[in-house]
């Protein structure tokens, strides 16, 4: 069994942003077949997988800033006015554990990786691959 890690950093442009990842991650899998965790190390983000269809990414910052709305008043934001992207990525995950096989991550047909920045612009957003597998 091996035991691989890595990591790469993001920039992002906008408060809420989807990025494409997949094939960064393809690139950095090095194994032939195993598991691979992919985790953002930011608690204002998050990895999800779902089509890559830009009505499905709109519905999805649609439906977040409906169930998060400005009509409410957080708690958190007396301490740093970001409650609303800390509240969407609880709906979210931090994380995505996903099959690798023949060294490329094991999607459905119109699955991609994504990493949704909450809180941005930010620079230098880590994300970490743990890949365990043959």
């Amino acid at each position: 069994m091996t035991v691989k890690s890595y990591s790469f950093k993001i920039d992002t442009n906008k408060n809420f942003e989807i990025i494409d990842i997949t094939s960064k991650v393809n690139e950095l899998i090095d194994i032939d077949e195993g598991i691979i965790s992919i985790f953002s190390r930011h608690s204002t983000s998050a990895i999800v997988v779902n089509e890559n269809e830009s009505g499905l990414l709109s519905d999805l910052e649609f439906m977040l800033n409906n169930l998060v709305s400005d009509k409410f008043s957080y708690q958190h934001d007396r301490i740093d006015d970001n409650a609303k992207s800390h509240l969407k990525s609880f709906l979210l995950s931090s994380s995505e554990c996903l099959p690798i096989k023949n060294s490329r991550l094991d999607l459905g047909t119109w699955q991609s990786v994504f990493f949704i920045e909450l809180d941005g612009p930010r620079r230098q957003r880590t994300i970490t691959l743990m890949m365990v597998g043959e």
